[in-house]
């Protein structure tokens, strides 16, 4: 059964640091392209930062270039987006995502579509007060 599973949001005030994981089973993270996208309420799913299979070259949108950093650990079969210096506008759910064959980062994040149903965790929330 695939399924990802994501933690660590809170509630944080601006300038803090938050450190959010997403575990995956059922399937191998490193075959596939991740990322992680937000969506704040009443906005649509937005790419975040995403990270290639292969390679590992990663994307991030400009909004958090500078203050967020992507990585992944096979071994844990895991993915991570450490956030720094977060801002209230950085507040929404957070969703880890997955896709397999021949996307690059910048696609992913650029087209959340492409994710299938079962390759979407259930979100995790951070709310970043000013």
């Amino acid at each position: 059964q695939v399924q990802l599973r994501e933690s660590g949001g809170g509630l944080v005030q601006g300038g803090d640091s938050l450190r959010l994981s997403c575990t995956a089973s059922g399937f191998t993270l490193d075959d596939y392209t991740v990322g992680w996208f937000r969506q704040a309420p009443g906005k649509e799913r937005k790419g975040v930062s995403c990270i290639n299979k292969g390679n590992d070259r990663t994307y991030l949108a400009d909004s958090v270039k500078g203050r967020f950093t992507i990585s992944r650990d096979n071994a844990k079969n895991s993915l991570y987006l450490q956030m720094d210096n977060l801002k209230p506008e950085d507040t929404a759910v957070y969703y880890c995502a997955a896709v397999a064959g021949f996307t690059t980062a910048q696609a992913l994040c650029d087209m959340p579509l492409l994710v299938l149903n079962d390759y979407w965790g259930q979100g995790t929330q951070v709310t970043v007060s000013s």
